[in-house]
């Protein structure tokens, strides 16, 4: 995997075999941050990042200037993975052992942009709870948005914060913002 701009543009990082990964391709994460630059400011951008993983999308928040960000995963491998590279990247990122869902029930900050991968053979029943948490209480900026990465055979278009989705080889990245009053 390689960081594809910003301060750490060109970087390639190598995550450990053994931990359950399934990386976000770097022509999906390109695609993914050629669309965000475009409408929003990446600059002091509050970040959670669900099913973190490897890491790989916070390092690309971190390297184009992300305020913080928290990467929230709960395989023990890979938050030990993404502490020992943000600190060697000097990049804001807190890892946080944790189920998705629980930490978001639990949490307490806001986020201006939340992105969650989950594991592709996630029921959709999970991923709509997913969604409808992100918006619950304060953990959503009031102008923020989730994108959820997921397997293109799913369609969230009927939900009520669904605003378009975009898709990248196998990976289809759904975005959800403020319902519509």
């Amino acid at each position: 995997m390689r960081i594809i701009s910003g301060v750490h543009k060109g970087r390639r990082l190598q995550a450990p075999k053994k931990l359950p990964i399934r990386p976000t391709t770097d022509m999906a994460k390109e695609g993914l941050f050629n669309l965000l630059q475009h409408r929003l400011h990446l600059q002091g951008l509050r970040v959670l990042d669900l099913f973190a993983g490897s890491g790989n999308i916070s390092y690309e928040f971190g390297s184009r200037g992300a305020e913080s960000i928290t990467a929230v995963d709960q395989h023990q491998g890979c938050i030990r993975y993404i502490q020992k590279t943000s600190q060697e990247l000097d990049l804001p990122i807190e890892a946080v052992r944790s189920a998705a869902q629980t930490f978001l029930d639990k949490n307490r900050r806001q986020y201006d942009l939340i992105f969650a991968d989950p594991p592709y053979d996630f029921e959709e029943k999970v991923l709509l709870d997913l969604i409808d948490a992100s918006f619950t209480g304060d953990t959503m900026s009031a102008e923020g948005y989730l994108i959820l990465e997921h397997r293109p055979q799913l369609d969230f278009e009927s939900h009520a914060r669904f605003l378009e989705s975009r898709k990248y080889g196998s990976s289809v990245f759904s975005f959800f913002g403020k319902e519509e009053e």
